[in-house]
């Protein structure tokens, strides 16, 4: 037996429109085929993980989702996001447009998480930002190491909820956690930080929480090459990144799926 979950409604926003990442910019978008900028992947995923938190809040500390992007999100859009919790813990959540499209697809459990690296990523240096390689399959090998990103977080940005709409309590209080979007940024980052992209896009995340991240922790985002394929002329990467806070506490491991080259028109 399943139940529906109160449906969330939001008006979709393109958070990331001066992003390094061109996909994002209307007129760049167009050349690939769409009519406007897409809304970060990052930004529906955590549009998505709404009914959820607010239904289950320990799923931000035991919880996993599945989310793959199946059509593109442009700003100003309402996206209504369904989810059905069944009775062993997991939940079907999609997040769709008002004429029923299907933008993307979700499944979440606070029992089951999969995917737990018993051994710990090593830090590896960043290149220089002006020398970040161009990513070409000769130089994205499997199993090689990233970088990896470190940063203090501060959760006290009102900026940051007010972008995404985020009414949801939990996030406003005196001690909140980080958002899920927050912490599924990184494994954007780590790619952006090793490779000089050009317009790239995120199509999937089997995302995987071990503990909360809180105001002022340092989390380190390691991570590395998981996987390289080409589909329908598109070029794919797949990273496997790692959260770790105050480098002690495993608070996510997240395999992260992109098109690295999309394909021109």
């Amino acid at each position: 037996m399943s139940h529906p979950l109160p449906l969330y409604r939001v008006r979709a926003k393109n958070t990331a429109p001066d992003s390094e990442n061109k996909i994002h910019d209307d007129r760049v978008a167009a050349e690939y085929g769409f009519r406007g900028g897409l809304v970060p992947g990052v930004t529906v995923y955590g549009y998505m993980t709404v009914p959820i938190v607010d239904s289950e809040p320990a799923w931000l500390e035991r919880g996993s989702m599945h989310v793959r992007f199946l059509e593109p999100v442009y700003d100003g859009e309402e996206i209504v996001v369904r989810a059905e919790a069944s009775e062993n813990g997991t939940m079907d959540v999609m997040a769709e447009r008002e004429d029923g499209a299907v933008c993307a697809k979700g499944h979440a459990s606070t029992e089951a998480r999969s995917g737990y690296l018993a051994k710990w990523y090593a830090e590896h240096p960043l290149p220089p930002a002006d020398r970040r390689p161009v990513p070409l399959p000769e130089n994205l090998m499997v199993h090689s190491p990233l970088g990896t990103v470190v940063e203090k977080l501060s959760l006290f940005d009102g900026a940051f909820l007010e972008l995404r709409s985020e009414r949801l309590p939990i996030y406003h209080g005196s001690n909140p956690p980080a958002h899920p979007a927050k912490l599924l940024q990184f494994s954007n980052e780590i790619l952006v930080r090793n490779f000089q992209l050009g317009p790239w896009i995120h199509v999937a995340s089997e995302i995987n929480n071990w503990s909360v991240a809180w105001n002022d922790d340092v989390i380190s985002a390691r991570g590395l090459i998981h996987d390289l394929f080409e589909r329908k002329g598109h070029e794919f990467v797949v990273v496997d990144v790692m959260l770790i806070a105050n480098a002690e506490r495993l608070v996510q491991t997240v395999r992260h799926t992109a098109i690295y080259r999309p394909r021109t028109m």
